[in-house]
């Protein structure tokens, strides 16, 4: 099973770095917005990867505060983003 973890955890690595990719060469405030809902998202399933292999479930109200928050941010900012002037 530790081939399966480290697997995950690569992939996970990868993903973390194009999406910061992404963030950082937005053309608009929105795909900045959608990259960095995407890069909290990997980082839930980061930790999520880590309870499974950890068998530590201490993180788990960490990683439901933190999708919480996340959702209520993305919101916020999705309700009262200014538009683009391009």
């Amino acid at each position: 099973m530790n081939v399966v973890w480290a697997i995950s955890g690569a992939m996970l690595s990868v993903a973390i770095v194009l999406t910061l990719f992404r963030s950082l060469r937005g053309p608009t405030t929105l795909d900045r917005l959608v990259g960095i809902d995407t890069l909290v998202a990997m980082v839930i399933c980061g930790l999520a990867v880590w309870v499974a292999a950890t068998g530590d479930t201490t993180i788990v109200p960490a990683i439901v505060a933190l999708s919480l928050v996340s959702f209520i941010g993305s919101i916020s900012v999705a309700r009262f983003r200014v538009r683009d002037d391009e």
